[in-house]
């Protein structure tokens, strides 16, 4: 963020004591000096910040940094304080209000999106949650997507939309690996079977370098899952003379292709 810190504390004034915001903008309409004037609307700034901070805090769990929001709400204020115009009449709130909440949209809009959806479904969801909690709280349940469209006057398809553009503040990487215990059916998920692809294309040549029978051996005992008498049966040969032939053709691989490099079973 670029903006300025949240101040804490009133700026050095005349006066000690931070008076009402009222009282303030009766100043600011009798003032005539700009830098007194300055000092007035700073006054007032820091005298709204509990405002400003809770209008933020509806935007909590968004998936942007509270603090972050608490300086955009503080900068929306800022042009509340400056654009205000007590001449008018009207109270201060009612023209800050929209103000800092128009603020914090356009960072939603325009600094949050790491995938960024059409412009109408970015609107769309900044309403999405609020109505979807004033429905449950109705409806004692969650509510439907046909619920939330008749609610909003807008389409179903886009209200899906809506809802699917949930995590792109800030999406998961590719790489993430799904928790089995919770599952995400957007994600993918590690396969076993990766491991085994590096292996068999280093095992592919040296495999090729075998007799038939070799290969037939290593076959029926490491994809067929054949016990070693089943093979030997098979061949007509005992279950010891399996063993010594894996042992020997495993030994040869690994020769071949080195053990670091593709590590292989046991003959067992």
């Amino acid at each position: 963020m670029s903006t300025a810190p949240i101040p804490s504390t009133p700026p050095p004034t005349s006066t000690t004591t931070l008076k009402s915001a009222e009282t303030l903008w009766d100043e600011v309409l009798r003032c005539r000096d700009a830098r007194r004037r300055d000092e007035l609307l700073a006054e007032i700034v820091v005298a709204n910040l509990d405002l400003a901070r809770s209008l933020a805090r509806r935007y909590h769990r968004r998936g942007e940094d509270p603090d972050d929001l608490e300086q955009v709400a503080c900068l929306g204020l800022t042009k509340a304080v400056h654009g205000f115009d007590p001449a008018r009449g009207g109270t201060f709130a009612a023209y800050a209000v929209p103000t800092i909440l128009g603020e914090i949209r356009r960072h939603f809009r325009d600094s949050c999106w790491s995938v960024r959806p059409p412009r109408r479904i970015q609107e769309l969801q900044t309403h999405l949650s609020a109505t979807s909690t004033e429905l449950q709280h109705r409806l004692h349940r969650p509510p439907t997507a046909e619920e939330l469209a008749e609610a909003l006057d807008v389409p179903v398809a886009d209200v899906h939309e809506a809802l699917g553009s949930t995590g792109c503040f800030t999406p998961q990487s590719l790489d993430h690996v799904r928790d089995e215990h919770a599952p995400d059916p957007d994600l993918g998920h590690e396969d076993p079977a990766f491991h085994k692809v590096e292996n068999t294309l280093l095992l592919a040549p040296a495999l090729a370098e075998l007799t038939e029978r070799d290969r037939r051996i290593l076959s029926r005992r490491f994809v067929d899952e054949w016990s070693q008498q089943q093979i030997a049966d098979e061949l007509g040969v005992t279950q010891m003379q399996v063993s010594r032939l894996l042992r020997r053709l495993l030994a040869r691989l690994r020769d071949r292709l080195g053990a670091a490099e593709a590590p292989l079973p046991l003959a067992g």
